[in-house]
């Protein structure tokens, strides 16, 4: 959901009729952007929703996999409960996550208006609310701020309603 709305914010897609269509805009430099953009070229206008759950696993690899080699993120074997492997992710500059929090908390206050919200500051918002990224937004934050971040969702655009269906739909399927 980030790349695409980050594809979006850049001029590479556009939404017609709640389907992401690639534009004319310049190729991203980004390795997973450039992927994701390569992607959508190749298989036309589709519903913003299928681009959210298309190959979900692999860009979070490749947007991982981009972050070590880029030396902001040390990732390290570890195992769950003993037995189930995963990987230990540390931040390398913990005052990144103090710039992410503080806009994060800006971008929240109230007496700031909506509209003059740094678009990218209100997606890394309204993305982290929305997958329930209480790092980033707390519950509480969430349940005072319900409002603006309903507006900040419509500044940022048909990702993020896509991305709720995505995520609900993911909570039923392992529900049920």
């Amino acid at each position: 959901a980030a790349a695409l709305v980050d594809l979006q914010l850049g001029g590479n897609l556009v939404d017609d009729d709640g389907r992401a269509r690639l534009t004319a805009g310049v190729v991203p430099g980004d390795p997973v952007l450039a992927w994701v953009l390569e992607d959508v070229q190749a298989a036309g206008p589709r519903k913003w929703r299928h681009w959210i759950d298309r190959r979900t696993r692999a860009t979070v690899r490749a947007v991982r996999d981009d972050l070590e080699r880029s030396r902001l993120i040390k990732v390290e074997p570890n195992r769950v409960l003993g037995l189930i492997p995963a990987d230990r992710i540390t931040l390398r500059h913990p005052l990144v996550r103090r710039d992410v929090l503080r806009s994060a908390q800006d971008t929240l206050r109230p007496s700031r208006l909506v509209s003059r919200v740094d678009l990218r500051d209100a997606a890394i918002v309204v993305l982290a609310s929305t997958a329930d990224l209480r790092t980033v937004v707390t519950k509480d934050q969430q349940a005072r701020h319900k409002d603006r971040l309903a507006q900040l969702a419509v500044r940022v655009g048909p990702v993020v309603p896509a991305l709720k269906r995505s995520l609900q739909q993911s909570q039923y399927s392992a529900a049920g």
